[in-house]
């Protein structure tokens, strides 16, 4: 039997069925988790004010896992500190679109974002505030983040 992709009549035949296939995206502001599966987490991180460098205050990191980023539209800014209890030291990296970027278990890291910026995030689905603390940034740190991202997105 022949399909014909013209005729109207073959085309269900074609159609997902969504007990078998499901279908998740997310255009807001900010971080959302769409799938949540046994041990793991996909969400997508999209633009966001409080992301913007001069708003950036603090550094998180995840106690009990590793977290991955893939820039998928735009641009993001990834900085990751070095340190245990604080931060003592910031390195950034500017994603590539389609590499996957793992930031290691109980690696202080924050990003920024451009206005189209889509970034898919994979983790742990335990991931939680309770086993990600935060540190904060001193005014040196702060200012450092903007001027690595005027450094790096100076053609922006």
């Amino acid at each position: 039997m022949s399909i014909n992709p013209s005729n109207p009549a073959d085309l269900p035949a074609i159609a997902m069925n969504r007990e078998l296939l499901e279908i998740c995206e997310y255009s807001g502001e900010g971080y959302k988790p769409l799938v949540d599966f046994g041990a793991w987490r996909v969400a997508v991180l999209n633009y966001s004010a409080d992301l913007l460098p001069e708003h950036l205050t603090r550094m998180q990191r995840h106690n009990e896992t590793d977290e991955v980023f893939v820039l998928l539209a735009g641009r993001c800014i990834l900085f990751v500190g070095e340190g245990q209890e604080t931060v003592t030291r910031i390195h950034a990296e500017d994603l590539q679109p389609g590499r996957a970027y793992n930031v290691r278990q109980a690696v202080w890291h924050t990003h920024t974002l451009s206005l189209d910026a889509k970034v898919l995030v994979v983790e742990n689905r335990e991931t939680t505030y309770d086993n990600s603390p935060f540190t904060p940034l001193t005014d040196v740190q702060q200012r450092r983040l903007v001027e690595l991202t005027r450094l790096l997105w100076s053609e922006v």
